[in-house]
């Protein structure tokens, strides 16, 4: 790879980090073609976008970001792919679904709206983060319940001062 190249491919990378707030890295080495096909498939069925990334250059492309990384280009060792998402948990659960068949992909690390996970033991806890629409659906639903009884109420109240009148 000519320094242009490598020039390029770091803006390329720059630019997709810059469009992201989520971001996974892990070690899929070791996956024969059809299980990285499958994962590949996974991945493009729940909206993730799966690239094999060159260590030195992800690391340049963090260290260009505007985001701060923390200490997740340390972890940039061996083979590594990242996993560039809109919903957080999507790819710890692509992760967690393909270790009950395999040992891979191991994740190293990940980014997520500022917050910096190190390590294989943070997928658990990753995979199991709700999602914003999550959120927002249980906010509404928690704003609804009050209104909900309260209609309720008054509609009991109204059915039995009608019951009462009739009597």
């Amino acid at each position: 790879m000519t320094r242009e190249e490598k020039s390029i491919a770091i803006e390329d990378l720059t630019a997709q980090l810059a469009g992201t707030n989520i971001i996974y890295v892990s070690d899929i080495s070791g996956l024969n073609a059809e299980t990285t096909s499958n994962l590949r498939r996974a991945c493009f069925k729940a909206g993730v976008k799966l690239e094999v990334v060159k260590n030195t250059l992800l690391a340049k492309a963090m260290e260009a970001s505007a985001n701060d990384y923390g200490d997740l280009p340390s972890v940039l060792t061996g083979n590594s792919a990242i996993f560039i998402s809109d919903i957080a948990n999507a790819p710890g659960k692509i992760i967690k679904d393909f270790r009950k068949k395999s040992d891979k992909p191991v994740l190293k690390g990940a980014y997520i709206n500022s917050e910096v996970y190190i390590g294989d033991d943070q997928l658990e806890a990753l995979a199991t983060i709700k999602s914003k629409e999550e959120l927002l659906g249980e906010l509404i639903g928690l704003l609804q319940s009050p209104a909900q009884r309260v209609i309720s109420a008054l509609q009991n109240k109204f059915a039995n001062s009608e019951e009462e009148t009739e009597a």
